[in-house]
């Protein structure tokens, strides 16, 4: 009972979620996961199994790819769907796709993001979300760090959303890159839906779903080399 295990995980399921489950299932207590999704965010989650938490290590650090669909003309405290969403004052007319091409750009090939104030991020070891729900948190707390964005498409612009596929590098914040396009346009913007398709060489396709999920189908699913 040693390998890794793909999980297409539910939404509504936070990262931690899945691990319990997965634990009664195959009664083993040695389950660690690769990269935290958010619980409204679907797709992938790499789940070491017994000696296989020891391979999680080798997953530190790799690229990763999503599709994402941004909610433009509305802000979310959040920077997603589960936030307090604030209408934005409507512009005389959408964005085109041209000067949503545009806005994109700025974007490409990598930027210095700031990590949303709900996130785990520690500031005087509390962590940013703790601080932001106790209304302590300011603008000025959010950590800032320059991430790679490999490839940043469009998959299909229609007011007000905008579906995008981003591949990235490890600890970019796609809530926060749908906040900074939102504002790039001058409309705002936030994370309606997020899916994880790729971690490193490992890809949603080849993942189980947990809905139904039996101990024999999680044994046969495991990747032992």
């Amino acid at each position: 009972m040693d390998g890794l295990l793909l999980i297409d995980k539910p939404a509504g399921w936070t990262s931690h979620d899945v691990v319990a489950k997965l634990r009664g299932i195959l009664k083993i207590r040695q389950i660690g996961h690769a990269g935290t999704l958010d619980p409204f965010a679907t797709g992938l989650l790499v789940l070491g199994i017994g000696k296989g938490t020891k391979r999680l290590t080798s997953l530190v650090g790799v690229d990763k790819e999503y599709e994402a669909t941004i909610r433009l003309g509305a802000t979310s405290d959040t920077f997603d769907v589960e936030g307090i969403i604030v209408p934005a004052p409507l512009p005389t007319s959408p964005p085109e796709g041209e000067e949503v091409e545009r806005a994109l750009d700025q974007f490409r090939g990598g930027y210095e993001q700031l990590a949303p104030l709900h996130s785990a991020k520690k500031i005087g070891g509390k962590k940013l979300y703790e601080l932001a729900r106790a209304g302590e948190a300011t603008e000025e707390m959010r950590p800032k760090k320059h991430v790679n964005i490999y490839a940043l498409n469009i998959k299909h612009y229609a007011w007000p959303d905008l579906m995008i596929n981003v591949k990235c590098s490890s600890g970019t914040y796609i809530r926060s890159l749908a906040d900074d396009i939102g504002h790039a346009l001058g409309v705002g913007g936030y994370c309606l839906e997020l899916r994880r398709t790729k971690v490193g060489d490992f890809d949603v396709q080849d993942a189980i779903h947990m809905e139904g999920l039996t101990k024999e189908h999680a044994l046969g699913s495991l990747k032992t080399q």
